[in-house]
């Protein structure tokens, strides 16, 4: 009996959790619709509104479980189905193939640091981390299409600078919230200093790192990322993971 293709929704995560570690849950199945998207929005407030149309990931803590909703739009699915990236990445679809990479990115980490003991899903530091990984691990992903197309060759700088005009230049809107203005300015440039660190390195050692930088809060990721850039600490050298204990708790979609 043949199997069944793999969607590319189902690839990411399985990369993401080869890199980090098993989420338990297949975060397809907490897909939402434009219907359901549009209560989650209301719920969340009036900042909710400021954020993309095009993509958004939900969370609500309840009865110590983690509630997760993913949304697409039909007009990012559509344009991914017609310019699968898996086929080809180019200026047509490398901005929906970014905000689909970051989406399942915020449900993994979000469900990975519940399962850590995580509760306070809703402070700002939470989000600045999730944002701020997201991006990281998009631009690493990204690099991964790119490696595959080009085969035996390497990647390129005008590789990597295209990449990094798609993913750190984009327009930022000026948004009436200040958290929000404050935390995609903030993230955007410490992820970009982030990821000229990573590109430094060969890949084992970029993988330590990232695996230890996964596992910091985000007062930690801050101070490691600018102390980068000050030169107080060196790359190569990656903190000391904190392993904790994972709590037995649940993961459910919205």
């Amino acid at each position: 009996m043949p199997m069944s293709p793999t969607t590319l929704f189902s690839e990411i995560q399985r990369l993401f959790e080869q890199t980090y570690a098993q989420v338990g849950v297949n975060l397809e199945e907490c897909l939402i619709d434009r219907h359901r998207c549009g209560q989650l929005s209301r719920m969340a407030g009036a900042s909710a509104r400021e954020l993309s149309e095009l993509a958004r990931t939900f969370l609500r803590r309840a009865n110590d479980q983690l509630y997760i909703g993913i949304y697409y739009s039909q007009w990012l699915v559509e344009q991914l189905e017609r310019n699968d990236p898996r086929r080809g990445l180019s200026d047509v679809n490398i901005r929906q193939l970014i905000a689909f990479i970051e989406e399942i990115n915020h449900a993994l980490h979000a469900a990975l640091q519940f399962k850590r003991g995580v509760r306070e899903i809703h402070s700002e530091d939470f989000a600045r981390n999730l944002e701020l990984q997201a991006q990281v691990d998009t631009y690493l992903v990204l690099l991964l299409f790119v490696g595959f197309f080009r085969k035996t060759q390497k990647i390129s700088r005008a590789d990597r600078r295209w990449l990094r005009f798609h993913l750190f230049s984009r327009d930022q809107r000026s948004y009436a919230d200040p958290n929000l203005r404050g935390r995609y300015l903030e993230t955007g440039e410490l992820a970009s200093q982030y990821t000229l660190c990573l590109d430094a390195l060969n890949g084992a050692r970029r993988v330590d790192e990232i695996r230890a930088f996964h596992a910091l809060d985000y007062p930690a990721k801050k101070q490691r990322i600018l102390a980068l850039m000050q030169g107080t600490i060196v790359c190569p050298n990656p903190p000391r993971r904190d392993g904790g204990n994972a709590a037995e708790t649940e993961i459910n979609n919205l």
